[in-house]
């Protein structure tokens, strides 16, 4: 899709998926945060709204999470900014000279991503950060039409399992494929790769601070995930 018909199609589905109130849960909590707010954050008004993706509409690569962080993206607008998750992304993504800056803090900030779409599986904050898979399933055409106009998009970097078996669905959604009920089923793993519809699938621990204080995730195991990222859109 060329630059700037893809830049407006886009800019229509985020006004869609912002106005989004399938799930009465979530949109409950979503608001509920919004009201309760953290004594940090007191004087912020909250986006409390579902989040579209972001980034480059001609990307060739996605990154895909799990939902918003009740008190960063659910605060900022903007999927994986103003909390630690986004801190150790986005950190990532400049050292390895796909974002223009080092941090993600709120719209308008100045981050722009080269040849990357980032988004979430589920779009509203979900209490205690697990949503159901009824609320997956309801958020699922969201993305589906996302990856339909990121028509250049070949590879789904998965944050977490969540990630991985939302992007087995979407692309057998998307192809046919019927790769969702595969057998043996593509299994999640940090630097699984898996063949998936049109789609190239990499795995890679989610950037939680449960995952990056202990660890189990370092800036290291990012940035050899992120250059995998690369060397799969090139070869894609």
């Amino acid at each position: 899709m060329a630059g700037r018909r893809a830049e407006e199609e886009l800019a229509r589905h985020a006004e869609q998926v912002t106005s989004c109130r399938r799930c009465l849960r979530l949109v409950a909590w979503r608001e509920q945060v919004a009201r309760e707010r953290r004594a940090a954050y007191a004087t912020e008004d909250y986006w409390a709204r579902p989040l579209p993706g972001f980034g480059d509409p001609q990307a060739r690569a996605v990154i895909l999470g799990l939902a918003p962080a009740a008190h960063g993206g659910n605060r900022t607008g903007r999927i994986f900014t103003g909390d630690r998750s986004g801190d150790f992304l986005f950190a990532g993504l400049a050292r390895c000279g796909i974002a223009n800056q080092p941090t993600s803090t709120h719209r308008g900030d100045g981050l722009r991503l080269h040849d990357v779409w980032v988004t979430a599986a589920v779009r509203c904050a979900p209490p205690a950060n697990r949503p159901t898979t009824a609320e997956r399933d309801a958020c699922l055409p969201w993305s589906a039409r996302e990856l339909q106009l990121l028509d250049r998009a070949r590879v789904i970097l998965c944050l977490g399992a969540f990630a991985w078996d939302a992007a087995l669905r979407l692309s057998a959604a998307l192809d046919g494929a019927g790769a969702s009920q595969r057998r043996p089923r593509p299994r999640f793993g940090h630097g699984a790769e898996s063949a998936s519809g049109r789609f190239s699938l990499l795995g890679c621990y989610h950037p939680s601070q449960q995952n990056t204080f202990t660890g189990r995730l370092t800036e290291e195991m990012m940035d050899a995930i992120l250059l995998r990222l690369r060397e799969l859109v090139e070869q894609g």
